[in-house]
């Protein structure tokens, strides 16, 4: 009996984070959720987005901020004309900067990351 193939999609995946003592200063659940914070205007919006509670997101934010030189986010309480919630230029700075050692990692790894894929089973 022949068993039809199946074709298996391999996957690599950079996961920088970035200590402050023990704790992850920045990560990629962190610049994840400033993404999502600078795309929405809202940390709740964000969380949803990212399908994580209200807390959690406020947690990681509240975390970066302390472990930056200054925070990455601004809050404005809600009100009359609502609240909203927008990254400073240090967040932008931090996502840049992020996305950039990313793209350079997998530039730069490309040619192992071909050979190491091809050494999976199909």
């Amino acid at each position: 009996m022949v068993y039809p193939s199946r074709q298996m999609k391999s996957k690599v995946q950079f996961r920088l984070r970035v200590y402050r003592d023990d704790a992850i200063a920045i990560g990629p659940g962190k610049i994840a959720v400033l993404e999502a914070v600078a795309e929405t205007g809202s940390i709740s919006a964000a969380a949803r987005l990212l399908g994580m509670s209200y807390r959690r997101a406020w947690m990681l934010i509240d975390e970066m901020n302390q472990a930056l030189v200054s925070p990455a986010v601004n809050t404005a309480a809600g009100g009359s004309r609502g609240g909203g919630t927008a990254l400073t230029p240090v967040g932008e700075e931090v996502v840049r900067h992020y996305r950039a050692i990313e793209n350079a990692a997998k530039l730069a790894t490309a040619a192992d990351i071909r050979a190491l894929t091809r050494l999976l089973a199909p």
